[in-house]
């Protein structure tokens, strides 16, 4: 049977795009910013610090950020109970 692995999202920002091939045998490469110099790579979720470790030691890497997305609450609750924000009638 197919089974589903729990993945997370590197932004990994770096000096040459050189290194786009080499990030490549790390995980699965998304997208390639070529202008503003990073890289969303998809790495699995139990791989994580050891792959940070790995891939900031690369040459041509400046630093690397985990995607904060699976953290969020999609529903706003957070946000309406601190204030943030409101409801308004649009939003219904």
């Amino acid at each position: 049977m197919f089974k589903l692995t729990a993945r997370r999202a590197l932004v990994v920002y770096i000096d040459g795009n050189r290194v786009v091939k080499t990030l490549r045998h790390f995980g699965i490469v998304r997208y390639v910013s070529r202008r503003m110099h990073y890289v969303i790579l998809y790495v699995n979720q139990d791989q994580i610090k050891q792959l940070k470790g790995k891939i900031n030691r690369l040459r041509a890497v400046r630093s690397v950020e985990e995607s904060y997305r699976p953290d969020l609450d999609p529903t706003l609750t957070d946000l309406e109970m601190t204030g943030l924000y409101k409801l308004h009638d649009e939003d219904d």
